[in-house]
């Protein structure tokens, strides 16, 4: 399942995160563990079906990963952008 890879961004699709971008960390078993920066820091990952889970063409670089505060920025970055573009911004 190389489309898990560390660093690619996802969107819950069911469940309490529904509708939050979350950066996949990890695999385990049949899960993919996922995280925030915030509610999910990368000390205690999310582990999630990945039936419920859409891919997001991004991935985030180690870097951006290093630390819960270098997280949360980078998905508060992705998701400013997307929502400048959406609102027809180029």
């Amino acid at each position: 399942m190389a489309e898990w890879k560390r660093g690619r961004l996802v969107r819950a699709e069911r469940g309490r995160e529904k509708g939050r971008i979350l950066c996949v960390v990890g695999q385990a078993e049949n899960r993919v563990l996922l995280c925030d920066g915030k509610e999910r820091p990368l000390s205690r990952p999310k582990a999630k079906n990945p039936k419920h889970l859409t891919v997001i063409g991004h991935v985030l670089s180690e870097r951006q990963m290093q630390s819960n505060r270098a997280l949360k920025q980078a998905l508060k970055d992705f998701s400013e952008a997307k929502a400048y573009v959406k609102a027809g911004h180029d």
